[in-house]
């Protein structure tokens, strides 16, 4: 799953200045102080304000425009980075975002709501005004960073998330902000103060993303230099308001649907489609955007422009570009002038055993209804008029996070908030925020930990385990094989979510989603009553041309007593040789053969010929047939 929101750090630039009630004394001190070096009484009549200057980050940059109602918090933006641009906004409600494709979405997810309520607290100064969004404050401590003195205020907006601001002892003035935005922390540092009608505005805006590790990167730093701005100017609802989304996509066919078959792959749907009217392979991806491979751009003859930074469930990140194409077709179904991000996914076609060009993702999801029929192997995309859920299906109702739907459920009783994902070949993967909290590895009696999925920043090491019952809606699915993430970076260190419900769950489905009411239907196919089968030889291997790589070799499993080593080279199992069967054959091979069954295995090791024996065994509680 490819998750991440450079647009979230963009509209932290809106900040000017900060405020509350149920004050201590101390921060009220503070505060009042920064009023009053700041323009004092003077900002009793200032009733909005509009910005001009430029964006940068990732190596683009390009012109930004921004209008404040300082009275409301509401707010509004658009933007050019390089080859894109988009807007975000605040209606006084909740937040909303058009993305660089021009897709429009409302984010109502709570934690976007309390973002957005704690960012309209920023931009109405509420903290002079309390009238406008009350706070609660905590003392007031002393901080040194790099040498200079801080007076640093926690607070908490009214139905938002906490903040911390740092003042300048010195001068009284608000130099950075921090707080937390999903897994990461925001840190937005102000300088470049000027007079503006007697107020002193900071000209100079950074934002710095900080991951749960602690670890910080120069491709996620975007930074904004104001260049004007004019106070108290007229301002209506309209600049606030949701617009309405472009017509950019249609299907060209008279019934306005379109009918596409696809693999299943390693629990992955692939799709042939093209791009420009040259064929591509597309994994189809709820939890990512349109995306190229570098070496897919240059066969398509597309460019891509900047240097971001892409993650997902991996440790590490990935360089982001963006590229315009002429058009992307799967089926009958078209997106005219889309955006894609050129991302370099490693080694994942060797995970996949596929090889594939990039994904498509939210931008079909959010044009189009879409239905998974998994168990003909059936893509149906529809235009609004022609979209119709699945007969006897379950409607579930979700909420966006980003880019990606949220829906709720429980498991084994727990209540569950968790991203639905088709570009993961897992059934259940939960959050290390709610495996810590309700100590699952060991209520779950969960195996060692090993490598159980991999995506853009590489592989994902989680601790296996046999889930309770999982109840969405009216659908209870029995016996999951989930992974439970313990970790600190990536994905799944999100704290706003429980978990990401993956293929191997949704494969038992007929799945349809209608992203304009936010609305996903499940009905139960003939694979809902059949066993989670789990890896049991504890090898997590990838294509190697003629043999398989072993990438990873689990604790105390059939691997590790096998005497398997990283690197070793597969080139038999059970006297049959890896080149008569896919990848995904061999692993549903590994899942699906009896428990104490014998496969002699033949591999390279350092150039020598090896030969060892597995004995499959189970790594997690075995499957109730």
């Amino acid at each position: 799953m490819l998750s991440r929101s450079f647009m979230q750090a963009v509209l932290a630039f809106i900040v000017l200045a900060l405020t509350g009630t149920a004050m201590a004394d101390d921060a009220g001190a503070v505060l009042a102080r920064f009023k009053s070096v700041s323009g004092g009484e003077q900002w009793d009549a200032a009733h909005s304000w509009q910005g001009k200057g430029r964006l940068s980050t990732g190596g683009l940059s390009g012109d930004f425009h921004v209008t404040v109602d300082l009275l409301t918090g509401r707010s509004s933006d658009s933007y050019r980075l390089g080859p894109v641009d988009g807007a975000d906004g605040y209606d006084g409600k909740q937040g909303w975002e058009r993305d660089p494709g021009g897709e429009i979405a409302a984010l109502d997810a709570p934690e976007a709501v309390r973002r957005a309520r704690s960012q309209a607290w920023l931009d109405a100064h509420a903290y002079w005004y309390p009238q406008r969004i009350a706070a609660v404050y905590a003392k007031v401590e002393t901080r040194v960073l790099d040498g200079r003195s801080y007076q640093v205020v926690e607070a908490m907006p009214a139905g938002g998330d906490p903040i911390t601001l740092w003042l300048a002892t010195d001068t009284g003035l608000l130099m950075r902000t921090t707080q937390r935005q999903g897994p990461d922390t925001a840190t937005t540092a102000f300088d470049d103060y000027r007079e503006v009608d007697g107020l002193r505005l900071p000209f100079r805006n950074t934002i710095d993303l900080t991951d749960a590790a602690g670890r910080t990167d120069p491709r996620r730093r975007t930074e904004v230099q104001l260049e004007s701005v004019v106070l108290n100017g007229t301002i209506a609802d309209a600049d606030f308001a949701m617009p309405a989304m472009a017509a950019t996509a249609r299907i060209d066919d008279a019934s306005g649907i379109t009918r596409v078959p696809f693999d299943l792959v390693n629990n992955h749907i692939y799709v042939d489609g093209s791009v420009d009217g040259k064929h591509a392979r597309f994994l189809v991806d709820t939890g990512g955007v349109n995306l190229l491979t570098p070496a897919a751009a240059k066969k398509f003859g597309i460019v891509g422009e900047g240097k971001l930074a892409a993650g997902g469930v991996g440790d590490q990140r990935a360089d982001l570009a963006f590229a315009h194409a002429g058009e992307v077709r799967v089926g009958a179904a078209t997106l005219a002038k889309p955006v894609f991000y050129i991302v370099d996914l490693g080694v994942l076609a060797d995970v996949e055993g596929v090889a594939f060009d990039g994904l498509v993702g939210y931008e079909m999801f959010r044009r189009f209804g879409v239905q998974i029929d998994y168990a003909r192997g059936q893509l149906t995309l529809s235009e609004a008029r022609a979209f119709s859920p699945p007969a006897g299906a379950d409607s579930i109702p979700f909420e966006f996070k980003d880019r990606i739907p949220i829906i709720s459920g429980s498991l084994g009783g727990l209540p569950m908030r968790m991203s639905i994902d088709t570009g993961s070949r897992s059934s259940l993967t939960l959050n290390a925020p709610f495996v810590r909290e309700h100590d699952l590895v060991r209520t779950y009696h969960a195996a060692p930990l090993s490598v159980c999925g991999w995506g853009v920043g590489g592989p994902s090491f989680e601790n296996p385990a046999r889930l309770p019952p999982l109840q969405i809606g009216n659908q209870r699915i029995e016996g999951i094989a989930g992974d439970l993430y313990t970790g600190d970076k990536g994905s799944a260190a999100d704290p706003d979510l429980t978990g990401n419900l993956g293929g191997g769950v949704l494969r038992r489905f007929t799945v349809a989603f209608d992203y304009a009411n936010k609305k996903m239907y499940l009905a139960p196919n003939a694979e809902f009553g059949k066993p989670d089968d789990f890896d049991r030889s504890g090898l997590w291997l990838l294509g190697d041309g003629d043999a398989l790589k072993v990438a990873d070799v689990a604790r105390d499993s059939a691997g590790e007593r096998a005497g398997m080593r990283v690197d070793d080279r597969i080139t038999a199992i059970g006297g049959a040789a890896i080149s008569t069967k896919s990848l995904a054959q061999w692993r549903a091979q590994l899942r699906e053969i009896p428990v104490g069954s014998k496969l002699p295995v033949e591999f390279r090791r350092h150039g020598e010929d090896g030969h060892a024996t597995l004995i499959l065994a189970d790594r997690i509680a075995a499957v109730k047939r």
